[in-house]
């Protein structure tokens, strides 16, 4: 048993970082209807900015400061030069344009910092956490103990965000519906670049923990495809659903692996939370924290 809950802190631990990038895609599509698939590379190009501001001599808090505002500037830009245009078009045309833009901003992080592997140290340890292991014996890393901190705060932050801000109001009514939001005077236009600015600076966090674990390299784009499922368990409108579907699919990997990886040769954690995503998707295809969609004719 000590080394099941060993397994299971590790994968829920593990899971919170999948919520980071999942965030994103919420957000966005909360607002937008918008499924952004180039969030995975709003993440590269955040860490990227990130430790290329700092190798430029910059401090740790200039340069966090300096790759926020180049985030906001980016997430701006997007909704004015291709969210805008294309309002009231299909959702495969606006899919369609998120994966162009996917290409367009890892070409340009690689064009202006170069495409070379960079370490990012954010003083955080990633070793076991001592007097965890030596009054219980488990062993937990002391960075996926600050990941799961960080994330507990964003989304707190968050959830006051939308539930007590004129701001945030706005943009539920937005996500509700854009036509009645927009009769009732909320600037649309306004609420879209807010909350792409947002999306902004959560992809900032994710490629910061994500660059600390793994390394800013072009890889850190990929990170997109493994918040599909989570995206899938907790619904594409639900911040704390994110959060849920991260910890569910975390956890389930790493005991999949654990448990299930002897019988199948091993590597199971690559695939295991797809499959689990396309039968979640057999019983309830809008997420759990998702809301049930009825179409009168």
């Amino acid at each position: 048993m000590q080394f099941f809950f060993e397994v299971l802190i590790g994968g829920l631990l593990s899971g919170v970082m999948y919520s980071f990038v999942a965030l994103g895609f919420v957000l966005i599509y909360k607002a937008s209807g918008v499924f952004n698939f180039a969030q995975g590379a709003m993440v590269f190009f955040a860490a990227l900015t990130f430790v290329g501001i700092q190798e430029m001599g910059a401090p740790f808090w200039l340069a966090l400061i300096l790759a926020f505002g180049a985030m906001v500037l980016l997430g701006m830009a997007t909704e004015r030069i291709v969210l805008r245009p294309l309002v009231n078009q299909p959702h495969i045309t606006l899919f369609m344009a998120t994966i162009g833009l996917t290409f367009f901003v890892e070409g340009l992080a690689q064009g202006i910092w170069g495409s070379t592997v960079r370490g990012l140290d954010l003083g955080i340890q990633d070793e076991p956490i001592e007097w965890l292991m030596d009054k219980a014996g488990i062993l937990v890393s002391s960075f996926d103990l600050f990941a799961a901190g960080v994330a507990a705060a964003l989304v707190t932050l968050l959830a006051l965000f939308f539930q007590y801000t004129r701001v945030g109001r706005a943009l539920r009514a937005v996500a509700d519906d854009h036509q009645a939001a927009l009769s009732i005077g909320i600037p649309l236009q306004n609420i879209w670049r807010i909350v792409w600015a947002v999306a902004g600076f959560v992809a900032l966090v994710a490629g910061l923990l994500w660059g600390a674990r793994n390394g800013v390299q072009f890889a850190l784009t990929f990170t997109a495809l493994k918040a599909l499922p989570v995206l899938i368990l907790g619904g594409f409108t639900s911040v704390p659903g994110a959060i849920v579907g991260g910890l569910i699919i975390g956890s389930t990997e790493k005991l999949a692996e654990v448990y299930l990886g002897g019988y199948v040769g091993g590597g199971i954690d690559s695939w295991f939370p797809y499959v689990m995503a396309l039968a979640f998707l057999l019983v309830r295809p809008e997420g759990l924290f998702g809301e049930k969609h009825i179409d009168r004719v």
